[in-house]
């Protein structure tokens, strides 16, 4: 019988390894893999050394690196369960009937999630929601989070004035989506528990938290209640950069007494989205020739808060999504000296692409997110001359890619990422853009800790943060790759995962 969660594995016994980096002699052989202290301390042909302790049997599947998520907004992705799903509104007047049926929670409030109002055939309108929903305080949280769609009750209780289209955007809206995740300690923990095991249920051992709050708290607070289901890397978002500094947190310390949560990136959120039509672009959107989006913090106070971060010790993660907003991030991190990463890169200039990999600049990207947004990007970016979702240029021009969902934006699921990346497809459509599809092996070793430069193939000396799973995901097709069945997960060798 194989062992159970929270056990210590000292051998994954009848493993294919995998990995187009590798240089052992096994081949298509069986393997044992020895572990100790956390660590791979050997790789030997199946039952060709003794197996001692608690072994694990792959029976046959593919051991991998631990898989990573470089993109979570954790709280309102955990929080997601309790919120109507809004993803197949076809209208704005569709949205209001659902949201009509929709539970009131706790708190007295209706919320829904995950609508995409660019391609709706009718706009957002106070006087239809509020027909829908009456006096119940109801919110409608836009899939990309940088718009909020209220009533006029919520509206009156969130003290914004009664008017409009109740459609609040960017910095408002993120305040909105804050106050709805303010529900009580022990409820968003318990919810961040149950997706934590989800996620390692996927093969996931970590995930860059990029939540708008002071998460270094809330993460100690969770280690001291017993939460080790993954490993974590969180952002610190501006209003708290002086509490960070002033602290002495740098970037990689560590704040529980195992080490699984540590400080990330000074998060910076620079221009809008593209569904919300105020993604920084060098091009004015269709239809209205003054928009060509919004830089939300002005570069030179950009390059002051890298500068200081920097100083202090921290790394920086920059939200860029259009290519005006990109090439002001670049040359923020250049004039900084920062290091870190540009998050969604979804619009770049062609002649930024190699600029990333000159500064050394990681794109943390979202390869569902090309799908989601395939039909919006064809008609509201359909003037722009640079590249949209440009994942083989970035690998082509030896930029390190580091894959993540931006959940509740997508699905937290690496496997889906992964396909996303390599086919440009699901659900049947024909392939989109297949001229910006990776290979396999660069979007698994995308959606291991380190991002694509450091490859996937396991070796000697690595810590042991492992999945078993079902298929070869180098030559797995679409549907295997979405679908792959994850048999165990482990962190530092213990079993955060095993299949049921």
């Amino acid at each position: 019988m194989n062992p159970g969660a929270g056990e210590q594995v000292t051998v994954v016994a009848n493993a294919h390894l995998t990995g187009a980096d590798r240089t052992d002699p096994f081949g298509g052989d069986l393997v044992d893999v020895h572990l100790r202290a956390g660590a791979i301390v050997d790789i030997a042909p199946a039952r060709a050394l003794p197996r001692t302790g608690v072994v694990l049997d792959a029976d046959g599947g593919w051991l991998v690196p631990g898989l990573w998520d470089h993109h979570v907004h954790t709280v309102q992705w955990a929080l997601g369960s309790q919120r109507q799903p809004l993803g197949h509104a076809t209208s704005a007047a569709h949205a209001a009937r659902i949201m009509a049926d929709a539970p009131v929670l706790d708190d007295g409030r209706r919320v829904g999630t995950g609508f995409r109002h660019a391609l709706w055939p009718d706009e957002p309108t106070l006087e239809s929601l509020d027909a829908a929903t009456g006096g119940v305080p109801t919110y409608l949280i836009n899939a990309d989070v940088h718009s909020v769609w209220l009533n006029s009750a919520a509206l009156r209780r969130e003290g914004h004035p009664v008017g409009g289209a109740g459609l609040l955007r960017e910095a408002p809206a993120f305040e909105i989506s804050r106050r709805l995740n303010l529900v009580p300690t022990d409820v968003s923990d318990a919810a961040v528990d149950r997706m934590a095991r989800a996620a390692a249920s996927r093969g996931v051992v970590g995930i860059v938290d990029l939540d708008m709050a002071w998460n270094a708290d809330a993460w100690a607070r969770r280690a001291a209640a017993g939460f080790d289901t993954l490993r974590v890397r969180f952002g610190i978002y501006p209003p708290d950069l002086d509490r960070a500094l002033g602290l002495g947190l740098e970037t990689g310390d560590a704040v529980d007494p195992a080490g699984l949560f540590r400080v990330g990136s000074l998060k910076v959120i620079t221009d809008g989205s593209l569904g919300t039509r105020t993604a920084a672009c060098s091009h004015a959107y269709p239809g209205d020739p003054f928009n060509h989006g919004m830089l939300t913090v002005p570069p030179d106070e950009l390059i002051t808060l890298m500068t200081r971060a920097t100083g202090g010790g921290l790394s920086s993660a920059i939200h860029a999504i259009g290519d005006v907003a990109n090439a002001h991030a670049l040359d923020a991190f250049a004039l900084s000296g920062a290091t870190g990463t540009i998050e969604h890169a979804q619009l770049v200039a062609h002649s930024d692409v190699r600029r990333f990999a000159a500064l050394g600049i990681g794109a943390s990207v979202q390869p569902e997110h090309a799908l989601d947004d395939r039909d919006v990007t064809d008609s509201v970016w359909a003037t722009q001359t640079a590249l949209p979702y440009p994942l083989r240029a970035f690998a082509d021009a030896g930029v390190n890619l580091l894959f993540g969902s931006d959940a509740p934006v997508s699905p937290l699921d690496p496997w889906a990422a992964m396909a996303a990346a390599v086919y440009r497809t699901r659900d049947g459509r024909e392939p989109w853009q297949p001229g910006q599809a990776v290979g396999a092996a660069t979007a698994l070793a995308a959606s291991t800790a380190t991002g694509s430069a450091e490859g996937s193939a396991l070796r000697i000396g690595d810590v042991a943060d492992l999945a078993v799973v079902s298929h070869d995901p180098l030559v797995a097709d679409e549907a295997t790759l979405r679908a792959m069945g994850v048999a165990a997960t482990m962190i530092a060798s213990r079993l955060t995962h095993v299949a049921g």
